[in-house]
C-alpha cells in the first residue's frame, strides 16, 4: 500500500526510528506477547484465588508478567531508545530468571507453588531462560549502524 502519510497499512516509521519487529524480531515479539498473556493471566488467577498459599511465588510471577509486557511494548514501539531500554530489560530479566531459578532449586521450601521462572522456566519449556538471551542477541544485532 502506498501513501503520503504514516497511516494504517503503510510501512513508514517516524524519522530515525529503528524497526525492531522484522525478521527474527517478529518471532521475538510474538513469543514475548504469548509469555505476557500467559504470565499475566496465571498471576491474576493465582493472586485472586490463592495468594495466601504462596505470596512470594505469585508476586514473582507478577513481576515476570510486567517485564514481559514492558519488553513486548518496547519491541513493538521500535526506535533506538526503545531498543536500548529493551536490552537493559532483557538483561534484568535474565538476572531474575537465573536468580529465581537457582533459588527454587536450592531452597524449594521457599516456594510452595511454582513461579514463571521456577527451575529456569521448566514449566514453560525453558522459554523464560532462552527468551532474554535471544532478545539480547537480536537487540544487539539490530543496533543502528
Amino acid at each position: 500500500m502506498t501513501g503520503t502519510g504514516a497511516g494504517v497499512g503503510t510501512d513508514e516509521r517516524p524519522a530515525g526510528r529503528t524497526r525492531l519487529v522484522q525478521g527474527p524480531g517478529l518471532l521475538l515479539v510474538w513469543l514475548y506477547g504469548v509469555m505476557s498473556v500467559g504470565a499475566a493471566s496465571r498471576t491474576a488467577f493465582e493472586i485472586s484465588t490463592k495468594f495466601d498459599r504462596a505470596p512470594l511465588a505469585y508476586t514473582l510471577s507478577g513481576v515476570a508478567a510486567a517485564v514481559y509486557v514492558f519488553i513486548t511494548y518496547t519491541l513493538v514501539r521500535g526506535g533506538e531508545t526503545a531498543r536500548k531500554v529493551a536490552l537493559v530489560c532483557c538483561a534484568g530479566e535474565l538476572v531474575g530468571v537465573l536468580t529465581v531459578g537457582t533459588w527454587t532449586i536450592v531452597d524449594p521450601s521457599a516456594f510452595p507453588d511454582a513461579t514463571v521462572w521456577s527451575g529456569f522456566g521448566w514449566g514453560y519449556l525453558f522459554i523464560p531462560v532462552l527468551l532474554p538471551v535471544t532478545g539480547m542477541l537480536w537487540l544487539r544485532r539490530s543496533r543502528r549502524g
